[in-house]
């Protein structure tokens, strides 16, 4: 409803094609627009943090990556991995946060929300297969709850993604080991007053699996665009649809007594489907010293989900498969205004913004299953879960090296759930006010500091704030609380002191009243303690040359529960240390070349810290040579042949033939040495 009415006001206020200036001709100078050119470049003097930060397209580009989301690593000190395989999302951790497939992350395309709240597979699932890579523009990256615009799910940060006005007219195919295909293309033409642009993408792998993967999926997008990219109105239609067979974790001792391959699998039938359908709306004018934005947006989704975790742990005889199903309808609108203004002759900027965000879901479920096939229902609810926001931003520069800022936001939630158990049903409300803080010293000597500081909260899963019931066992549960209240500080410095260097370091903590989660593959509440991270990210960027770049990160962070008894408090896998670094090489025309690195260390596996994972180092290269219309890429993936674990966990299991569950380490192996060759056509 409220996309169907901004839709409308959106239309009614359509820019020309050129922008308007004002009286005097001069466009007014914005103080906290960021233009996406790189995290090699320089924005002291507009950031509001220094773990802030942005990558233009050519930065995604050049990074070879064997998945789709892995160019989220391209935020400093985010590691990102994958438990199953195929078309799932990825896991995804940063700053002490093992943050499952989305929790506590927000990411967005064009405002548009990524992650499904209450979904079937974990809160804030994420799934980045939709995205084609080469039509996205870039992305702006944030850490921390210290941003008044950013909401629920963003206690760790987020980052917006933002595509093309156009699309680029180009082709490309891309051939690789264990039977990888990808074919995309994309282009614009001039239509009417504007730019119609369409894209598409075909990608199909096996993996070195020994049952293959055959992931498949499809992915087309189009937009149509009137005005310039300062005044603009475009309207965007994307549809998405993945198919695969699962290569879930595996029982280490299955590997060490010889009867699973490194590659294999116990339960053959594992996989799902996935689709996503999307329309969406976004709008921008600028009068004088006013700017209006609108996103506004609507779409449908759909998982059918099949895992096998235990084995043969709960059924002995049908085995532990187990299906999970969401069926929903999203949608919702962000809408802010900026004013740039002086205060008694000090430069100021207020923004003011209203966020909606609906999920209506027709069907999650939870079932037991065996080889896919239904033998009894966990759980089915239908579920809406609405919020509504209300935020304000302030920034005045102070004097030549201040700049005192903050805002205040507030979120008003609605969770209702009708169960298939009525003691599962319910509607319950729940509000939450969020104030945030800056401070920004400098430049001196083309240095800046910065202090922040912010409350922040998430959402639980509706089912566990309306659950009474334990769907499973039949036992009574507690309810789980609406929204769990985080904070957050930060010190940080940027600098560019060094020609040609821009380098940051931040000094951070973080604080969460509750862990306690809805648990998916169980049905239930899973409650966890209070927490506190805190940690060190420091960064540097060195353009040696236009053609020659060498970037280096490292994270350390520091992840405890707080009311656990003693020896008990050990948040597991969170990431103690991570590291990346890297170069890249080429000019306009001839030969390229880059190669990364990435590093994560070992991490506790369960609250004692008994039971440890290995750590991981793995190196990702490019050789290649382009001429003004055509580029030949070949990367080399994982060029050490690393036998290294993709993702670890330690519970209990039950394989075919054992007496009893046996705790054990649970793994997904790193995929071998392979080789993809792609070649590149633009027009």
């Amino acid at each position: 409803m409220y996309a169907s009415i901004f839709l409308s006001l959106a239309l009614a206020a359509a820019p020309a094609n050129e922008a308007k200036k004002p009286a005097d001709g001069k466009t007014p100078e914005k103080l906290d627009d960021v233009v996406i050119t790189g995290k090699a470049e320089d924005i002291v003097g507009r950031a509001q943090s220094s773990s802030q930060g942005q990558a233009n397209n050519e930065e995604l580009s050049q990074r070879p990556t064997l998945r789709r989301g892995e160019l989220l690593e391209v935020v400093p000190g985010m590691i990102i991995t994958q438990h199953a395989g195929g078309g799932k999302a990825n896991q995804y951790f940063l700053r002490g946060y093992n943050l499952d497939h989305g929790t506590d992350f927000r990411l967005t395309l064009d405002g548009m929300p990524i992650n499904h709240r209450t979904h079937a597979h974990g809160q804030g699932y994420a799934d980045l297969n939709f995205l084609i890579p080469e039509l996205t523009e870039g992305l702006d990256y944030y850490k921390g709850p210290y941003f008044a615009q950013e909401g629920d799910l963003a206690t760790a940060g987020g980052a917006d993604y933002h595509s093309y006005h156009s699309f680029p007219g180009m082709a490309s195919i891309t051939v690789g080991a264990h039977d990888y295909y990808r074919f995309m293309a994309s282009d614009s033409a001039k239509v009417g007053e504007g730019i119609l642009s369409i894209g598409g993408e075909y990608g199909h792998e096996n993996g070195p699996w020994k049952r293959p993967n055959n992931f498949e999926h499809f992915n087309l997008a189009s937009r149509y665009h009137l005005g310039d990219d300062e005044n603009y109105l475009d309207f965007s239609l994307m549809a998405y649809r993945g198919e695969w067979m699962s290569s879930d974790q595996i029982p280490e001792r299955a590997v060490k007594d010889g009867s699973l391959d490194r590659f294999g699998s116990i339960n053959p039938s594992t996989g799902g489907t996935s689709s996503r359908q999307s329309f969406n709306v976004n709008w921008q004018k600028v009068e004088g010293n006013q700017t209006t934005h609108l996103d506004a947006w609507i779409g449908r989704y759909t998982l059918d989900l099949f895992s096998d975790f235990t084995y043969f742990l709960n059924d002995p005889v049908n085995g532990d498969q187990f299906e999970q199903q969401d069926k929903r309808y999203f949608g919702g609108l962000n809408l802010w205004r900026r004013y740039d203004y002086d205060i008694s002759g000090l430069e100021s900027q207020t923004t003011i913004g209203v966020q909606n965000q609906n999920d209506v879901i027709r069907g999650i479920g939870l079932y037991n299953t065996k080889d896919r096939q239904r033998l009894s229902t966990v759980r089915k609810d239908e579920v809406y879960v609405g919020s509504y926001s209300l935020y304000a931003d302030h920034e005045t520069q102070m004097n030549d090296w201040l700049r005192a800022g903050g805002g205040l936001r507030g979120d008003f939630f609605d969770f209702s759930v009708d169960s298939d158990r009525r003691e599962n049903s319910g509607d319950r409300t729940a509000g939450i006010l969020s104030p945030k803080g800056r401070l920004i010293f400098g430049p001196w000597a083309d240095t800046e500091l910065y202090l922040n500081g912010g409350l922040g909260f998430h959402s639980n899963d509706a089912r566990g704030v309306n659950s009474h019931i334990d769907p499973a066992t039949g036992d009574p549960v507690d309810p789980a609380d609406p929204l769990v209240r985080t904070a957050g500080a930060e010190i940080g410095l940027r600098t560019k002191a060094i020609p040609d260097v821009i380098a940051t370091t931040s000094l951070w903590a973080l604080r969460s009243d509750s862990e306690l989660v809805y648990v998916g593959d169980a049905g239930a509440v899973e409650p966890s303690g209070a927490s506190e991270r805190w940690g060190i990210e420091t960064t540097a960027y060195y353009r040696l040359q236009d053609w020659l770049t060498f970037d280096g990160e490292y994270a350390w962070a520091n992840a405890r529960f707080t009311d656990a008894e003693p020896g008990m408090d050990e948040v597991p896998n969170s990431i103690e240390h991570s590291a990346s670094a890297g170069f890249t090489l080429g000019e306009k025309e001839g030969w390229l070349a880059g190669l990364r690195a990435r590093y994560f260390s070992s991490r506790p596996l369960e609250e004692s810290g008994t039971h440890m994972s290995a750590d991981s180092l793995i190196f990702n290269g490019r050789i290649g040579y382009r001429k003004k219309n055509w580029e030949l890429d070949l990367d080399v993936l994982n060029i050490l042949d690393a036998g290294d674990k993709d993702i670890e966990y330690y519970y209990e299991s039950r394989l075919p033939g054992e007496a009893a569950g046996i705790e054990d380490t649970h793994y997904h192996p790193m995929e071998p040495r392979q080789l993809r060759l792609t070649f590149t056509y633009r027009w």
